[in-house]
């Protein structure tokens, strides 16, 4: 194996190192520098990289991250795992979405070395860590106020990508374009293959969530014959591909009362919500016009007309068979609590 150099570092084989990847200044001079953690094992095999807070709101992949990188017994047998916890790191520290020049991050790739903050964000990742590596797993959650249940978004036309995506072990799988400036299109131009994961809300942990993406990532380096399989034999969590998937929208503006929560079988004609005025009189309702499961919801109990208040994803096996697996995926990664 060669020695990998990223920036100014390098690191052999066989090494773990903490390195800080500077991407620009603030306007004090104080460099700002993404955390990079880097980890090596002695025999040669596949580089992957996982990142978190592409997007400076989403949090749960960070936690994912540090708990992953944090486990006693995780080491390599082979090949090497390049985590970047924070990847918009102005986001991460103004608790928002956006880099401050108000740019989606995860629409400025490839980027470019004289563009924009933004851009010169996105060139730095995509050159210094993207580019060495074979695969990825870009981890994400839903907006403010709005939440996700655990689900891999990828380019299901791929074989390999396919492959993975099964290997990753939610039940639900979304067939999903990939999306102009993205990292993903970036990505794939460098041959590099790239799992998006989706799951929680913005600015908040979900433990579920981030057990599933620590588990699942785990899956996909044993998978990639990176990690020893565990000796304990759990069941294996059965994807579900969705052929397809819909927003529902209020029809009216008001307070709203929920009937179903994520991972829930929806039947055409369903209700999902009620939507009332201040006096308690009931102005709309949001009804589900095909059978589903719902994969991701608003919270706010607040809504305007024409906002996407359900996301129902559809499915050509039996929905049933999809909730209850949601649901034993849910009872095998929880902890068990006393009642």
């Amino acid at each position: 194996m060669a020695i990998l150099s990223i920036g100014e570092f390098d690191i052999a084989p066989g090494e773990t190192k903490k390195i800080e990847l500077p991407v620009a200044k603030l306007y004090t001079g104080a460099d700002v520098s993404l955390p990079v953690y880097i980890t090596r094992a002695k025999k040669d095999g596949p580089t992957i990289f996982i990142s978190a807070a592409v997007h400076g709101d989403e949090l749960n992949g960070v936690e994912i991250i540090r708990r992953l990188i944090n486990q006693k017994n995780f080491k390599l047998t082979k090949g090497t795992l390049i985590a970047v916890p924070m990847v918009n790191v102005y986001g991460v520290v103004n608790q928002s979405r956006y880099m401050p020049d108000r740019r989606d991050l995860n629409r400025c790739f490839p980027g470019s070395a004289k563009g924009s903050l933004a851009g010169r964000v996105a060139y730095t990742f995509l050159n210094q860590i993207v580019k060495h590596c074979d695969y990825g797993i870009d981890l994400h959650t839903g907006a403010i106020h709005r939440s996700n249940l655990p689900q891999i978004r990828a380019d299901l036309s791929d074989v390999e990508t396919k492959e993975l995506a099964q290997a990753f072990g939610v039940p639900v799988i979304l067939n999903s374009n990939i999306i102009e400036g993205s990292l993903r299109e970036a990505a794939e131009k460098h041959k590099t293959t790239v799992l998006l994961y989706e799951a929680g809300e913005a600015l908040r942990f979900d433990d579920f969530s981030i057990l599933a993406g620590i588990k699942g990532i785990t899956n996909v380096l044993q998978y990639l014959g990176m990690v020893r399989k565990s000796s304990t034999r759990k069941k294996a969590i059965t994807p579900f591909v969705a052929n397809g998937s819909q927003w529902l929208r209020a029809n009216a503006s008001g307070i709203v009362n929920n009937h179903f929560k994520l991972g829930d079988q929806i039947k055409k004609g369903d209700t999902l919500a009620n939507i009332g005025s201040p006096y308690g009189d009931i102005i709309g309702s949001v009804i589900a016009n095909r059978a589903g499961i719902l994969i991701g919801q608003q919270n706010i109990p607040l809504v305007q007309e024409g906002e996407a208040m359900f996301h129902i994803a559809y499915f050509t096996e039996d929905d049933e068979d999809i909730a209850e697996e949601i649901e034993n995926a849910q009872d095998t990664l929880l902890p068990e609590t006393d009642v």
